[in-house]
């Protein structure tokens, strides 16, 4: 984390909101590091078709400025933050990765 807004920041949020939806939560969560807030959909999983995170994931990159994975970064920098296609065959192979992973807990 970092005491103020990195490089891109608004950008980076923006994108993790833009990501394809792999599962779609309507509940609510807690902000786990303790601000009282609460995140709507912040259970969803979203994709850019490499990487999947949780749809609460920009709530932290803007409130705690938390920064993310060089390459993650990278990545979307280079797509100029715009997300981009993804397949329905590659969204359907990462939605049964992501159930692989919740079975094996």
């Amino acid at each position: 984390m970092r005491d103020a807004p990195g490089p891109d920041e608004r950008e980076i949020a923006a994108y993790l909101r833009g990501g394809h939806v792999l599962f779609a939560s309507m509940g609510v969560v807690d902000d786990v590091l303790g601000s009282g807030e609460s995140i709507i959909g912040g259970g969803s999983l979203f994709t850019d078709g490499e990487w999947v995170w949780r749809g609460d994931l920009w709530f932290y990159v803007t409130t705690y400025h938390l920064t993310l994975p060089d390459e993650f970064v990278t990545r979307a920098r280079a797509a100029g933050f715009q997300m981009p296609a993804v397949g329905q065959e590659r969204l359907m192979e990462l939605t049964d990765a992501v159930l692989e992973l919740r079975s094996a807990e």
